[in-house]
């Protein structure tokens, strides 16, 4: 099968996620990169695509189209060894206006600061972030993106990622293969091999930042709307 505590900066919810509802059909972290490869232009984009996508009548309609009909989701920025940050706590999204809320969440949230490239210790600090999530969900899964592959963990990504699949969680990624060196599939294929697990686990590739909404679009939509058994590919 392929595969501490929270550092999290203070919620920037508009409603806390407590007075939020009630179950929800699955939880979602996306653990974005915020290393020093991504300059500020570049970080914009990646902030607006995925405010984008969690807005996106596609992605809304992935959610309407479950039991429950709605997902929590959380964001947390990776880079520095042991040093992911929560940048956005829980808001459970249902419908256009929770997902406008959550979607300017992720716009306004200041940039944590990260160097580089720890991906699993972002994946320690996600388990975490979803184990004291404040709903019960039968699927559990991190979104890992970014541009460059695990280099500084404290705990190397495939023993992280062991640690985390055990605990019944799925890892997807995002391989954003802006880099000559790791443009080609390369990055994907690192993904592949050392970042994600679980039941139909799956890596999607974008081309550039530009493209990262339409890949992190089509990647919410596969994850909501399909069961794991689907996910393969």
């Amino acid at each position: 099968m392929r595969r501490r505590a929270l550092l999290a900066a203070p919620a920037l919810a508009a409603i806390p996620a407590a007075a939020q509802g009630g179950a929800v059909d699955s939880l979602l972290v996306l653990a974005v990169d915020a290393s020093g490869s991504i300059d500020a232009d570049e970080f914009a984009l990646q902030r607006e695509g995925i405010a984008e996508a969690i807005a996106h009548p596609a992605v809304l309609a992935a959610i309407r189209s479950q039991p429950r009909g709605a997902i929590g989701i959380a964001m947390v920025e990776w880079g520095s060894p042991g040093g992911a940050a929560t940048v956005v706590e829980w808001h459970r999204v249902s419908d256009a206006a929770s997902a406008a809320v959550a979607a300017q969440a992720m716009r306004d949230a200041p940039r944590s600061r990260q160097s580089y490239n720890a991906i699993g210790d972002a994946l320690l600090h996600a388990a975490a972030l979803i184990a004291a999530a404040p709903w019960a969900a039968t699927e559990r899964t991190i979104d890992v993106s970014g541009d460059g592959p695990d280099m500084r963990s404290r705990v190397p990504a495939p023993e992280a990622r062991d640690r985390v699949v055990a605990q019944g969680i799925t890892i997807n990624a995002l391989a954003i293969e802006v880099a000559s060196s790791w443009a080609g599939g390369a990055l994907a294929a690192a993904y592949e091999r050392d970042v994600i697990g679980g039941p139909g686990a799956f890596v999607m590739r974008a081309e550039d930042r530009r493209d990262f909404a339409r890949a992190l679009r089509a990647k919410l939509i596969r994850e909501i709307a399909l069961g794991p058994d689907s996910r393969v590919g």
